[in-house]
């Protein structure tokens, strides 16, 4: 009763859980602010050079 169960949907294994693989949030997040203080730079320059 030990044995594992059939996988009839062919999901695929679990990935090992660790530091090589995980995701960089923090050099997301400053890419993500870097973006929209971009954006934002440029609707004010945008505004001050039609208006």
């Amino acid at each position: 009763m030990d044995e594992p169960l059939p996988n009839p949907m062919n999901h695929p294994e679990e990935q090992p859980v660790g530091e090589e693989g995980s995701p960089r949030f923090g050099r997301l997040l400053l890419v993500l602010i870097g973006v929209v203080l971009m954006i934002v730079a440029i609707t004010f320059a945008s505004e001050a050079f039609y208006s």
